[in-house]
């Protein structure tokens, strides 16, 4: 019934329990330095190793327009609508309709447009403008974007109730869906039906070729040979921006994201020229007050919304300090308003209330209050 304990020669017996840890053990072992050698990339020996499969689902974000990838979640237009007040409205209007900072979003549509899934104005060049409802053309698009790039200044930073919410109260200013709408995954498809322009959308042109894309045997009318002798090593990409406009809203360099490749240009200076010279640093000297609170500005995506000394979104810092600076409140006054937001002092354009720390909040706000001096 019961097996005897192995013998090793010179050493004492081996019970069954020691033989199961000795093989589990071995196992570890093996896991280990399996994990180690797949750790380790082969395609570029010694630079970072394989994503693992948790990574590549965080990064993996896209929403298809068959809305595979769409997280299971809802959001209602009332939802929306106060996301939309707080953390969307400063650069798109209350409404949706403001294209003081970006191109509308909500206008232009009708209700034949919905019945007929086609935007006749897009065909109108009688009409001022092309809001984002008048050429979208699945909702798949407006949800994605809004999940991975909004708000402007922290990207990413929206739960999956706020977008569905956002997505919703977009479309009820567009009359698409009611005002006691809940979007969400398991009706998304149903709102796709609703899309004013959900057949603008053509592949006539048949650049993405194959049956499922209905361009079986059709020809691409965009044909091109690829350069493969010759070809430029270091291709230079630039952008033009003509004279009368290169500082029509303030210095493009201090209104774009502190992250990402694209830092902007000096606006304030000419075509062309060099940037300006930077002042000799003294090694013991601290920073003057003024260049501590733009800073601090620059650090929370102030000045995505306000220049120096010029307006972009909202008033220029020294335009606000020479209209707040003389109240006897003014520190407490300006503090409140970077902390709670307002309209209608500057315009129609909303400020929503800043999350930033109080002791970063009151620096910006003497500042301002002592006259917003460099």
């Amino acid at each position: 019934m019961f097996s005897s304990p192995e013998r090793r020669p010179g050493r004492g017996p081996v019970r069954a329990g020691a033989r199961g840890w000795v093989a589990t053990a071995t196992t570890l072992v093996g896991l280990i330095a399996a994990g180690a050698a797949w750790a380790q990339s082969t395609a570029f020996p010694g630079i970072g190793r394989p994503a693992t499969p948790k990574e590549v689902a965080a990064w993996d974000i896209d929403v298809r327009p068959d809305f595979k990838g769409l997280p299971a979640g809802s959001g209602s237009v009332a939802k929306g609508m106060d996301v939309w007040e707080s953390k969307c409205a400063s650069c798109h209007g209350v409404f949706g309709e403001s294209n003081e900072v970006f191109s509308p979003i909500v206008g232009g549509t009708t209700k034949d447009d919905i019945r007929t899934g086609r935007v006749a104005r897009l065909t109108d060049d009688s009409f001022p403008g092309r809001t984002t409802l008048m050429k979208l053309s699945t909702v798949s698009t407006l949800w994605d974007y809004i999940n991975r790039a909004m708000p402007w200044t922290a990207p990413k930073t929206l739960t999956v109730e706020e977008v569905y919410g956002v997505t919703a109260y977009i479309l009820n200013m567009g009359g698409i869906v009611p005002d006691d709408f809940v979007l969400s995954d398991r009706n998304i498809a149903e709102v796709q039906a609703l899309l004013p322009n959900r057949n603008g959308k053509t592949t006539d042109h048949a650049m993405w070729p194959g049956a499922t894309m209905g361009n079986k045997g059709r020809v691409p009318d965009v044909r091109t040979t690829a350069c493969m002798t010759n070809c430029a090593t270091e291709p230079k990409l630039a952008s033009f921006l003509p004279d009368f406009a290169r500082n029509a809203h303030g210095n493009l360099a201090e209104q774009n994201r502190i992250v990402g490749p694209q830092l902007g240009a000096d606006t304030t200076r000419p075509a062309g020229a060099a940037p300006a010279a930077r002042p000799a640093v003294v090694a013991a000297a601290a920073p003057s007050a003024g260049a501590a609170a733009l800073a601090l500005a620059q650090k929370h995506n102030c000045m995505v919304c306000h220049g120096a000394d010029t307006k972009i979104v909202g008033p220029g810092f020294r335009e606000i300090a020479g209209k707040h600076g003389s109240r006897p409140d003014a520190m407490a006054y300006l503090l409140g308003k970077i902390k709670e937001g307002g309209v209608g002092v500057w315009g129609n354009i909303p400020m929503p209330g800043q999350t930033i720390p109080d002791a970063d909040a009151k620096a910006i706000a003497q500042w301002l209050a002592e006259g917003a001096r460099r």
